[in-house]
């Protein structure tokens, strides 16, 4: 039998990640200098990319408007248009530097439909390949994640950077 060891994700199962309190995303824009430790990828004028700290795939992104919104409805015209083009360019990036092969690009609105986040909306930008639902998410519940957080992120941030973000 062959063990899969994920052990940064336990935190994730059991809910006990340290939590500060507010709200993350804008902890994370408002804590310059330890975008590392946030997982803040790049920033615009108006919206900013952070990975996924509990993953869906590897390389899972989230673009959110930099003030502190919970529905689609109050986002500006402003903020949509940063918000749209960082998520093209996470799917641009993804394609160039992960090979990935399509993307799943979408926001989640209400606890029904997933959200994990309420109050402060932004859109997931999962990067996918053929193949790459195979037994463990049908079977085991489970996904494998190949790459830890911190090389992904040393990864995709000089991409961003290099586009100006």
């Amino acid at each position: 039998m062959e063990r899969l060891w994920a052990p940064w994700r336990l935190q994730y199962v059991n809910d006990t990640f340290p939590k500060k309190p507010g709200c993350f995303f804008c902890n994370a824009w408002e804590d310059r200098g330890n975008e590392k430790e946030h997982l803040l990828l790049a920033r615009g004028e108006k919206a900013f990319v952070m990975m996924n700290r509990f993953p869906y795939n590897n390389g899972h992104l989230m673009v959110a408007p930099v003030r502190h919104v919970g529905d689609m409805e109050e986002v500006t015209s402003a903020e949509a248009a940063e918000i749209w083009m960082l998520a093209a360019a996470c799917k641009k990036i993804m394609a160039e530097s992960m090979k990935a092969e399509g993307c799943n690009i979408g926001i989640n609105q209400g606890k029904c439909a997933g959200a994990g986040v309420l109050d402060h909306i932004h859109v997931h930008v999962v990067p996918r390949w053929n193949g790459d639902t195979n037994f463990m998410p049908v079977m085991a519940d489970a996904r494998v994640v190949p790459q830890a957080l911190q090389d992904c992120f040393d990864n995709l941030r000089p991409h961003l950077a290099a586009r100006g973000w």
